[in-house]
């Protein structure tokens, strides 16, 4: 019989003599750096685990093609993770930052605690498997993390300063538009979302009146956050570089973006989660939210339609780098098909509205 052919992990972002004497330089334990593996799926920023000196690490860095604002997006990263040492909000806990790109030769990186956690948009733990209970609670505790950062004191924990939070719904369409058009730098032809004009004219003409500035993750889904093995609790969210201070009703926009609706399925909604059944309908996830008192949701429907426009834009940059040899063809087609998902969603918003 032919042994099973395991390929060597991938560990081409990593220069782990450089990682060594870095941890050195910082007092992060002695002797050899060991058992390093890759995290995650990769397609955007890369992480790696491993130990060093009987204690585990998670390093995160950025991509392999670096994006124009990369390193910008991984310090602010480094901001947030050490302000919320002191908060509610579940997090990672970060060990050490490197501001330095020359360390790696391009990407600053920083180090985190590892946790013991399951990502329920690609496995689940035999107790969730288990129980449809427990997998109804875990989207329902989904909306209570996320309750966790609007209640953060900016000020309390330096971060009041992270964004611009004036003006932050009125600049949201025409920033995203002006990414958009940006990617025709990348080959990106700029006519393929259908609808694009569309859904950003509604959305400049039904703006809601600002609300009350708060801590925002920017990327609020049920891939971003770790759930404990054996019950329902959110052990951390991650994945913090586009974290700003603006309106959080945009995070739970995103989170609803996409949430299938009872009986959907689809490349959009795919999760390991869903597969399962079970799980909180969205009028569940925005009645948990709407009971905490927390900000009126009167303009929610307005807030699902931006999510899904930006969150759209966002994944289509990925296939405009494909255009361009910076991913790979799959991996944009990938992303492509979900852009248009999330637009067919927008205008479906709209017309309910």
């Amino acid at each position: 019989m032919t042994a099973a052919f395991n390929p060597a992990p991938d560990l081409s972002g990593i220069d782990v003599p450089a990682v060594q004497r870095w941890m050195d330089e910082a007092g992060l334990g002695t002797g050899p750096v060991t058992n390093v593996r890759p995290v995650g799926g990769g397609t955007q920023n890369l992480m790696y685990r491993f130990d060093r000196d009987r204690t585990g690490y998670v390093l995160r860095r950025g991509p392999r093609h670096l994006r124009p604002r990369t390193n910008d997006a991984l310090r602010r990263e480094m901001t947030v993770l050490q302000a919320l040492r002191t908060t509610d909000v579940p997090h990672l806990r970060l060990v050490a930052a490197c501001d330095d790109p020359q360390v790696l030769g391009d990407s600053v990186f920083y180090l985190m605690e590892p946790v013991d956690g399951v990502n329920a948009l690609v496995d689940l733990a035999p107790a969730h498997l288990a129980s449809s209970s427990l997998r109804h609670a875990m989207g329902l505790k989904i909306v209570d993390a996320l309750l966790t950062l609007d209640a953060v004191d900016l000020g309390a924990v330096g971060l009041d300063g992270l964004g611009h939070s004036d003006g932050f719904l009125e600049r949201q369409v025409g920033r995203w538009r002006d990414e958009l058009a940006g990617y025709q730098q990348l080959g990106y032809r700029g006519n393929e979302i259908p609808g694009v004009n569309e859904v950003a004219e509604w959305l400049e003409r039904y703006r809601p009146p600002a609300s009350p500035p708060g801590l925002m993750h920017g990327d609020f889904h049920l891939g971003n956050v770790m759930f404990h093995r054996e019950s329902a609790d959110i052990v951390a969210i991650v994945d913090w570089e586009m974290c700003t201070v603006g309106d959080p009703l945009l995070d739970l926009g995103w989170l609803l973006a996409v949430w299938a609706d009872p009986g959907e399925t689809g490349d959009l909604m795919d999760s390991r989660l869903a597969e399962a059944g079970g799980v909180a309908t969205p009028d569940e996830l925005v009645a948990r939210y709407a009971a905490s008192g927390a900000r009126s949701l009167e303009h929610l429907t307005w807030y699902r339609a931006l999510a899904c426009f930006k969150l759209g834009i966002v994944l289509e940059g990925t296939y405009a780098r494909s255009l361009a040899g910076k991913a790979t063809a799959a991996l944009g087609s990938w992303m492509h098909t979900r852009t248009l998902k999330l637009f067919e969603r927008a205008n479906r918003l709209i017309e309910q509205a």
